[in-house]
Protein backbone atom coordinates (compact mmCIF):
# COMPACT_ATOMS: atom_id res chain seq x y z
CA UNK A 1 0.00 0.00 0.00
CA UNK A 2 1.01 3.62 -0.56
CA UNK A 3 2.02 5.32 2.68
CA UNK A 4 0.32 8.69 3.16
CA UNK A 5 2.38 11.32 4.99
CA UNK A 6 1.37 12.65 8.40
CA UNK A 7 2.23 15.93 10.09
CA UNK A 8 4.51 16.03 13.07
CA UNK A 9 3.80 18.84 15.47
CA UNK A 10 5.02 20.42 18.69
CA UNK A 11 4.09 18.73 21.96
CA UNK A 12 5.12 21.56 24.29
CA UNK A 13 3.06 24.66 23.60
CA UNK A 14 1.90 27.73 25.50
CA UNK A 15 0.16 31.09 25.27
CA UNK A 16 3.11 33.26 24.28
CA UNK A 17 1.47 36.67 24.44
CA UNK A 18 -1.84 38.44 24.91
CA UNK A 19 -3.62 41.52 23.61
CA UNK A 20 -7.01 43.08 24.21
CA UNK A 21 -9.35 45.87 23.21
CA UNK A 22 -11.99 47.45 25.44
CA UNK A 23 -14.60 49.83 23.96
CA UNK A 24 -14.30 53.47 24.94
CA UNK A 25 -17.84 53.83 26.28
CA UNK A 26 -18.30 52.90 29.94
CA UNK A 27 -21.92 52.16 30.87
CA UNK A 28 -22.83 52.25 34.55
CA UNK A 29 -25.63 50.38 36.29
CA UNK A 30 -27.38 53.71 36.73
CA UNK A 31 -27.41 54.25 32.96
CA UNK A 32 -28.76 50.75 32.34
CA UNK A 33 -31.53 51.45 34.85
CA UNK A 34 -32.69 54.47 32.86
CA UNK A 35 -34.43 51.91 30.63
CA UNK A 36 -34.39 48.72 32.69
CA UNK A 37 -36.77 48.27 35.62
CA UNK A 38 -34.09 47.72 38.27
CA UNK A 39 -31.66 49.50 40.58
CA UNK A 40 -27.85 49.75 40.48
CA UNK A 41 -27.62 48.06 43.86
CA UNK A 42 -29.81 45.11 42.81
CA UNK A 43 -27.73 44.57 39.64
CA UNK A 44 -24.46 44.52 41.57
CA UNK A 45 -25.86 42.19 44.24
CA UNK A 46 -27.10 39.69 41.67
CA UNK A 47 -24.24 39.85 39.14
CA UNK A 48 -21.20 41.58 40.63
CA UNK A 49 -21.28 44.20 37.87
CA UNK A 50 -20.83 47.95 38.40
CA UNK A 51 -19.98 48.95 34.82
CA UNK A 52 -19.66 47.42 31.38
CA UNK A 53 -18.19 48.52 28.04
CA UNK A 54 -20.38 49.05 24.98
CA UNK A 55 -19.23 49.83 21.47
CA UNK A 56 -19.81 53.35 20.19
CA UNK A 57 -18.76 55.53 17.28
CA UNK A 58 -16.93 53.54 14.62
CA UNK A 59 -16.12 50.58 16.91
CA UNK A 60 -17.22 47.21 15.52
CA UNK A 61 -16.53 43.56 16.23
CA UNK A 62 -14.17 43.62 13.27
CA UNK A 63 -12.20 46.64 14.49
CA UNK A 64 -11.96 45.28 18.03
CA UNK A 65 -10.81 41.84 16.87
CA UNK A 66 -8.13 43.43 14.70
CA UNK A 67 -6.96 45.73 17.51
CA UNK A 68 -6.73 42.86 20.01
CA UNK A 69 -4.95 40.66 17.50
CA UNK A 70 -2.48 43.40 16.62
CA UNK A 71 -1.64 43.95 20.28
CA UNK A 72 -1.21 40.22 20.88
CA UNK A 73 1.26 40.03 17.99
CA UNK A 74 3.21 43.05 19.25
CA UNK A 75 3.23 41.83 22.84
CA UNK A 76 4.42 38.39 21.75
CA UNK A 77 7.15 39.61 19.45
CA UNK A 78 6.35 36.91 16.89
CA UNK A 79 6.51 38.02 13.26
CA UNK A 80 3.06 37.75 11.73
CA UNK A 81 4.51 35.77 8.82
CA UNK A 82 4.91 32.85 11.24
CA UNK A 83 1.21 32.72 12.14
CA UNK A 84 -0.13 29.57 10.51
CA UNK A 85 -3.83 29.99 11.28
CA UNK A 86 -6.33 32.41 12.81
CA UNK A 87 -9.32 31.33 14.90
CA UNK A 88 -12.07 33.85 15.66
CA UNK A 89 -14.22 32.75 18.60
CA UNK A 90 -17.41 34.77 18.36
CA UNK A 91 -21.18 34.42 18.38
CA UNK A 92 -21.96 37.97 17.29
CA UNK A 93 -20.33 38.40 13.87
CA UNK A 94 -23.16 39.99 11.93
CA UNK A 95 -23.04 37.80 8.83
CA UNK A 96 -23.24 34.05 8.38
CA UNK A 97 -21.49 34.56 5.03
CA UNK A 98 -18.75 35.60 4.75
CA UNK A 99 -17.59 34.49 8.17
CA UNK A 100 -15.36 36.87 10.05
CA UNK A 101 -11.95 35.26 10.46
CA UNK A 102 -10.69 35.65 6.85
CA UNK A 103 -11.55 39.36 6.92
CA UNK A 104 -9.81 39.83 10.27
CA UNK A 105 -6.75 37.93 9.02
CA UNK A 106 -6.61 40.14 5.93
CA UNK A 107 -6.91 43.30 8.04
CA UNK A 108 -3.96 42.03 10.13
CA UNK A 109 -1.81 41.61 7.03
CA UNK A 110 -2.10 37.81 7.00
CA UNK A 111 -4.37 37.27 4.01
CA UNK A 112 -4.23 33.71 2.70
CA UNK A 113 -3.72 31.79 5.94
CA UNK A 114 -6.33 29.30 7.20
CA UNK A 115 -8.91 31.37 9.12
CA UNK A 116 -12.20 30.22 10.55
CA UNK A 117 -14.90 31.21 13.02
CA UNK A 118 -15.64 29.10 16.07
CA UNK A 119 -19.13 29.59 17.48
CA UNK A 120 -19.57 28.15 20.97
CA UNK A 121 -21.05 31.01 22.96
CA UNK A 122 -19.35 31.97 26.18
CA UNK A 123 -17.27 28.80 26.04
CA UNK A 124 -15.80 29.92 22.73
CA UNK A 125 -12.35 30.91 23.95
CA UNK A 126 -11.91 27.61 25.81
CA UNK A 127 -13.01 25.68 22.73
CA UNK A 128 -10.68 27.78 20.59
CA UNK A 129 -7.75 27.19 22.92
CA UNK A 130 -8.38 23.44 22.78
CA UNK A 131 -8.65 23.41 18.98
CA UNK A 132 -5.55 25.60 18.54
CA UNK A 133 -3.50 23.46 20.92
CA UNK A 134 -4.49 20.26 19.14
CA UNK A 135 -3.77 21.82 15.73
CA UNK A 136 -0.24 22.74 16.78
CA UNK A 137 0.38 19.37 18.40
CA UNK A 138 -0.79 17.63 15.22
CA UNK A 139 1.45 19.76 13.01
CA UNK A 140 -1.31 21.71 11.24
CA UNK A 141 0.33 25.00 12.26
CA UNK A 142 3.29 26.16 14.32
CA UNK A 143 1.80 29.40 15.64
CA UNK A 144 -1.89 30.29 15.88
CA UNK A 145 -3.61 33.58 16.68
CA UNK A 146 -6.78 32.97 18.70
CA UNK A 147 -9.15 35.92 19.06
CA UNK A 148 -12.28 36.04 21.21
CA UNK A 149 -14.40 39.02 20.20
CA UNK A 150 -18.03 39.94 20.84
CA UNK A 151 -20.49 42.79 20.39
CA UNK A 152 -23.14 41.32 22.67
CA UNK A 153 -25.02 44.61 22.93
CA UNK A 154 -26.04 44.45 19.27
CA UNK A 155 -28.52 41.70 20.13
CA UNK A 156 -29.78 42.96 23.48
CA UNK A 157 -33.29 43.93 24.50
CA UNK A 158 -32.57 46.86 26.84
CA UNK A 159 -35.74 46.13 28.82
CA UNK A 160 -34.97 42.42 29.44
CA UNK A 161 -33.98 41.95 33.10
CA UNK A 162 -32.37 38.62 32.27
CA UNK A 163 -29.75 39.98 29.86
CA UNK A 164 -29.66 43.78 29.52
CA UNK A 165 -27.68 44.36 32.70
CA UNK A 166 -25.18 41.55 32.13
CA UNK A 167 -23.54 41.80 28.75
CA UNK A 168 -20.78 43.98 27.36
CA UNK A 169 -18.51 44.19 24.33
CA UNK A 170 -14.79 43.60 23.86
CA UNK A 171 -12.02 41.49 22.35
CA UNK A 172 -9.05 39.52 23.63
CA UNK A 173 -6.41 37.57 21.73
CA UNK A 174 -3.52 35.21 22.40
CA UNK A 175 -0.68 33.86 20.28
CA UNK A 176 -0.17 30.13 20.85
CA UNK A 177 3.00 28.34 19.83
CA UNK A 178 5.96 26.13 20.79
CA UNK A 179 7.46 26.43 24.29
CA UNK A 180 10.30 24.79 26.22
CA UNK A 181 7.84 23.39 28.77
CA UNK A 182 4.22 22.51 28.04
CA UNK A 183 1.89 25.34 29.08
CA UNK A 184 -1.56 24.14 27.98
CA UNK A 185 -3.19 21.00 29.32
CA UNK A 186 -5.63 18.78 27.41
CA UNK A 187 -9.10 20.32 27.26
CA UNK A 188 -12.05 19.14 29.31
CA UNK A 189 -15.18 20.07 27.40
CA UNK A 190 -18.79 19.11 26.93
CA UNK A 191 -22.30 20.26 26.14
CA UNK A 192 -25.92 19.84 27.21
CA UNK A 193 -28.19 20.22 24.20
CA UNK A 194 -31.21 19.09 26.19
CA UNK A 195 -31.13 22.44 28.00
CA UNK A 196 -29.81 24.50 25.08
CA UNK A 197 -32.84 26.80 24.97
CA UNK A 198 -31.95 28.20 28.40
CA UNK A 199 -29.77 30.70 26.50
CA UNK A 200 -31.20 31.39 23.08
CA UNK A 201 -31.95 33.86 20.32
CA UNK A 202 -35.68 34.53 20.54
CA UNK A 203 -36.39 34.02 16.83
CA UNK A 204 -34.45 32.36 14.01
CA UNK A 205 -33.39 34.21 10.87
CA UNK A 206 -36.05 32.69 8.62
CA UNK A 207 -38.85 33.51 11.05
CA UNK A 208 -37.57 37.06 11.36
CA UNK A 209 -37.39 37.56 7.58
CA UNK A 210 -40.87 36.09 7.08
CA UNK A 211 -42.27 38.41 9.75
CA UNK A 212 -40.57 41.43 8.17
CA UNK A 213 -42.03 40.51 4.79
CA UNK A 214 -45.51 39.96 6.24
CA UNK A 215 -45.50 43.33 8.02
CA UNK A 216 -44.12 45.30 5.11
CA UNK A 217 -46.22 48.44 4.80
CA UNK A 218 -47.97 47.83 8.14
CA UNK A 219 -48.24 50.68 10.63
CA UNK A 220 -45.50 50.04 13.25
CA UNK A 221 -47.81 51.42 15.93
CA UNK A 222 -50.13 48.47 15.29
CA UNK A 223 -47.49 45.75 14.94
CA UNK A 224 -43.76 46.16 14.42
CA UNK A 225 -41.09 43.78 13.21
CA UNK A 226 -39.05 44.34 16.37
CA UNK A 227 -35.58 42.87 16.56
CA UNK A 228 -33.89 39.57 17.25
CA UNK A 229 -32.52 39.44 20.76
CA UNK A 230 -30.89 37.07 23.22
CA UNK A 231 -32.89 35.69 26.13
CA UNK A 232 -31.72 33.66 29.10
CA UNK A 233 -33.40 31.60 31.79
CA UNK A 234 -31.09 32.70 34.59
CA UNK A 235 -32.20 30.26 37.32
CA UNK A 236 -31.93 27.25 34.97
CA UNK A 237 -28.44 28.31 33.84
CA UNK A 238 -27.39 28.88 37.45
CA UNK A 239 -28.55 25.38 38.45
CA UNK A 240 -26.78 23.81 35.47
CA UNK A 241 -23.58 25.68 36.29
CA UNK A 242 -23.71 24.73 39.97
CA UNK A 243 -23.93 21.01 39.13
CA UNK A 244 -21.85 20.70 35.95
CA UNK A 245 -18.97 23.11 36.32
CA UNK A 246 -17.36 21.93 39.59
CA UNK A 247 -17.06 18.46 38.04
CA UNK A 248 -15.54 19.96 34.91
CA UNK A 249 -13.01 21.93 36.95
CA UNK A 250 -11.99 18.86 38.94
CA UNK A 251 -11.60 16.89 35.71
CA UNK A 252 -9.49 19.66 34.16
CA UNK A 253 -7.08 19.58 37.10
CA UNK A 254 -6.93 15.78 37.08
CA UNK A 255 -6.31 15.60 33.32
CA UNK A 256 -3.60 18.27 33.51
CA UNK A 257 -1.37 16.13 35.73
CA UNK A 258 -0.93 18.87 38.33
CA UNK A 259 -2.45 18.96 41.80
CA UNK A 260 -5.05 21.41 43.03
CA UNK A 261 -2.39 22.88 45.32
CA UNK A 262 -0.32 23.81 42.24
CA UNK A 263 -3.03 26.14 40.90
CA UNK A 264 -2.00 29.76 41.45
CA UNK A 265 -4.76 31.68 39.64
CA UNK A 266 -8.42 30.96 38.82
CA UNK A 267 -9.84 32.52 35.64
CA UNK A 268 -13.47 31.51 35.12
CA UNK A 269 -15.68 32.98 32.42
CA UNK A 270 -17.01 36.32 33.61
CA UNK A 271 -20.70 35.41 33.59
CA UNK A 272 -21.71 36.11 37.16
CA UNK A 273 -19.60 36.86 40.22
CA UNK A 274 -21.91 34.71 42.38
CA UNK A 275 -21.41 31.66 40.16
CA UNK A 276 -17.64 32.16 40.19
CA UNK A 277 -17.48 32.45 43.97
CA UNK A 278 -19.59 29.31 44.28
CA UNK A 279 -17.31 27.38 41.93
CA UNK A 280 -14.20 28.48 43.80
CA UNK A 281 -15.73 27.42 47.12
CA UNK A 282 -17.01 24.07 45.85
CA UNK A 283 -13.65 23.25 44.33
CA UNK A 284 -11.95 23.96 47.66
CA UNK A 285 -9.56 26.59 46.33
CA UNK A 286 -7.97 28.81 49.01
CA UNK A 287 -9.80 32.03 49.85
CA UNK A 288 -6.69 34.07 49.06
CA UNK A 289 -6.13 32.47 45.66
CA UNK A 290 -6.37 35.24 43.02
CA UNK A 291 -9.56 34.94 40.98
CA UNK A 292 -10.50 37.01 37.95
CA UNK A 293 -13.19 39.61 38.61
CA UNK A 294 -13.09 41.55 35.36
CA UNK A 295 -16.88 41.31 35.25
CA UNK A 296 -17.13 44.16 37.77
CA UNK A 297 -16.20 46.81 35.19
CA UNK A 298 -16.37 44.91 31.89
CA UNK A 299 -19.52 42.81 32.14
CA UNK A 300 -20.04 39.46 30.46
CA UNK A 301 -18.28 39.57 27.08
CA UNK A 302 -18.96 35.95 26.15
CA UNK A 303 -16.06 34.46 24.12
CA UNK A 304 -13.90 37.51 24.89
CA UNK A 305 -14.21 37.31 28.67
CA UNK A 306 -11.37 34.92 29.55
CA UNK A 307 -8.61 36.69 27.57
CA UNK A 308 -9.90 40.06 28.80
CA UNK A 309 -9.87 38.78 32.37
CA UNK A 310 -6.35 37.37 32.01
CA UNK A 311 -5.13 40.66 30.59
CA UNK A 312 -6.71 42.65 33.42
CA UNK A 313 -5.07 40.45 36.05
CA UNK A 314 -1.65 40.71 34.39
CA UNK A 315 -1.85 44.49 33.90
CA UNK A 316 -2.98 45.18 37.48
CA UNK A 317 -0.51 42.74 39.05
CA UNK A 318 -3.18 40.42 40.47
CA UNK A 319 -1.44 37.66 38.50
CA UNK A 320 1.96 37.24 36.87
CA UNK A 321 3.16 35.69 33.66
CA UNK A 322 4.34 32.14 34.23
CA UNK A 323 1.79 31.37 36.94
CA UNK A 324 -0.37 28.27 36.63
CA UNK A 325 -4.01 29.14 35.97
CA UNK A 326 -7.23 27.16 35.91
CA UNK A 327 -9.46 28.36 33.06
CA UNK A 328 -13.12 27.59 32.44
CA UNK A 329 -15.52 28.99 29.85
CA UNK A 330 -19.23 28.14 29.88
CA UNK A 331 -22.56 29.32 28.57
CA UNK A 332 -24.73 29.01 25.46
CA UNK A 333 -25.06 25.54 24.07
CA UNK A 334 -25.11 24.81 26.96
CA UNK A 335 -21.37 24.23 26.58
CA UNK A 336 -18.20 24.39 28.63
CA UNK A 337 -14.46 24.05 28.09
CA UNK A 338 -11.62 24.21 30.61
CA UNK A 339 -7.85 23.87 30.79
CA UNK A 340 -4.91 24.35 33.09
CA UNK A 341 -2.53 26.80 31.43
CA UNK A 342 0.56 28.86 32.13
CA UNK A 343 -0.24 32.57 31.91
CA UNK A 344 1.54 34.58 29.21
CA UNK A 345 3.78 37.54 30.08
CA UNK A 346 2.12 40.81 31.08
CA UNK A 347 1.42 42.88 27.96
CA UNK A 348 3.75 45.76 27.14
CA UNK A 349 0.82 47.37 25.32
CA UNK A 350 -2.26 46.95 27.55
CA UNK A 351 -5.85 47.80 26.66
CA UNK A 352 -6.28 50.34 29.48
Amino acid sequence: MVSIAINKGQQNIAMLGIGAYRPQRVVSNAEVCEVLDSTPEWIFERTGIHNRRWISGDETLRSMAVAAGERALKNTGIDRSKIGALILASSSWLKLTPHGAPTVASDLGMNGIPAFDLVSGCGGFGYGLGVAADMIRSGSAEYILLIGAETMTVGLDPTDRGTAMIFGDGAGAVVIGPAEENGISPTVWGSDGENAEAIAQDVDFLEFMNKAQRLQGTDPAVESVGRMSLHMEGPKVFRWAAVTLPRALSSAIELSGVSKDDIEVFVPHQANARINELMKKNLGLPDDLPMANDIENTGNTSAASIPLAIEEMLVTGKAKGGQLALLLGFGAGLSYAGQVAVLPPAPAEPSF
